[in-house]
Parts: C-alpha cells; structure tokens; sequence
C-alpha cells in the first residue's frame, strides 16, 4: 500500500491506524499547493480532486476520504479493535462521531488553510465556531471516558487527533477545554502517533 499525504493534514489521521495496524505501507508526500509529489508526479493522475488523503492498495484500487479510509483500514485487522462491529450501537457512534469530526471540526478549521487574509471579524468568528466544536467533544470527555467511544480507542480517535493537533498551528488555546487538552496528550502518547509524527517531520 502508499498513502500519500501531507505533514500535519488530515492524512495523519491514516498515516496514524497504518502504524496502529502494522501493515506495510509507503508513504509519498504530496504538495497539494503545487499538484505534485515528492517524486515529482502530478497528483491529479493519482487523485483528481487534488487533496489528501489517498491510499493505492497494491492491486491498485484507490480508496479515498477520511471516513471511508479509516474505516477500511480498521477493518484490515479487526482484532486490534479500532473498528467496532457492524449493527451494533457502538458502530453508530462511530458512524456519528466520525461525520461530526469531518462535517463540522474539521471544516471549522479551513478558513483558516484556505490561503485567504482574513480580517479580525472573520478570523473572531472561526475562532468562535472551532471553539463550538471543540467544546462539544470537551463535554463529551468530561465523564473521564479516555476516548471518543468510551474506554476503546478507535479510528476516530485518530482523525480526531490529526485535527485537533491542528490547535497548535493556528495558536488556538485550549486552556478552556482541559479534557481535550488531556485527551490529545494520551492520544499522543501513543507508540504509532508519535512514529507517524516523526515519519512526518512534525517531532524530533
């Protein structure tokens, strides 16, 4: 398998249940800014809409998009226990936690990777609805669960890391949200996080 991602995007998030999975996998960095791959491929022939991330399975299939791609990639060994089973309540709230995590966390955060000058008013109003978001999970955390599902970790945990680990780039505090501040340090603790933030040149 190759995935190929950005340092630091989203893609983290899969890069991250690779690692906690053990498969074997490439990794071919992309610049999505300038449509092309570290090996100088023009990322359009791999992925036509141009952003990350992008799995190729060995017989060449192409899986892409957060949810469809962890969610694959859980599946490829399910006595790890990232993925819960099928019709049961706990795959529903994967299934709701993962599309809170894409449709509304992530997307609070791209105005502000959009590449636009944003004034103070609009940079304010990001800031309020990422703190919107942000609190929901916060409240969540607050009955001492160590994970989004409860006392597993799951895929979800690892797109919800790759995301919140954004906070740290767009100096947005977390002072306000201590379970979540607590809860990105046990993730990030993690053996397979912190080799997919080494491999990724984001830690030493």
């Amino acid at each position: 398998m190759r995935l190929y991602y950005k340092p630091g995007a989203c893609s983290l998030a899969s890069h991250i249940v690779l690692r906690e999975i053990d498969a074997e996998f490439d990794l071919e960095q992309v610049d999505t800014d300038a449509g092309r791959t570290e090996t100088g491929a023009d990322y359009t022939t791999v992925n036509r809409n141009g952003y990350v991330p992008d799995l190729r399975l060995d017989n060449g299939t192409v899986v892409t998009e957060n949810m469809a791609l962890l969610q694959y990639l859980g599946g490829l060994r399910p006595e790890r226990g990232l993925l819960p089973a099928q019709g049961t309540m706990e795959y529903v709230r994967l299934q709701e936690t993962l599309s809170f995590l894409a449709s509304e966390l992530h997307k609070a955060f791209s105005p502000l990777f959009s590449g636009a000058d944003l004034s103070p008013a609009q940079r304010q109003d990001v800031h309020r609805r990422i703190s919107g978001r942000i609190g929901h999970l916060d409240r969540q955390l607050a009955d001492g669960r160590p994970f989004l599902l409860g006392d597993d970790y799951s895929v979800a945990d690892a797109y919800a890391f790759a995301v919140l680990n954004w906070t740290g780039f767009v100096d947005f505090p977390l002072a306000d949200f201590p379970d979540v501040e607590r809860y990105i340090r046990r993730v990030g603790e993690r053996p397979a996080v912190i080799d997919a933030l080494k491999a990724e040149g984001l830690v030493q």
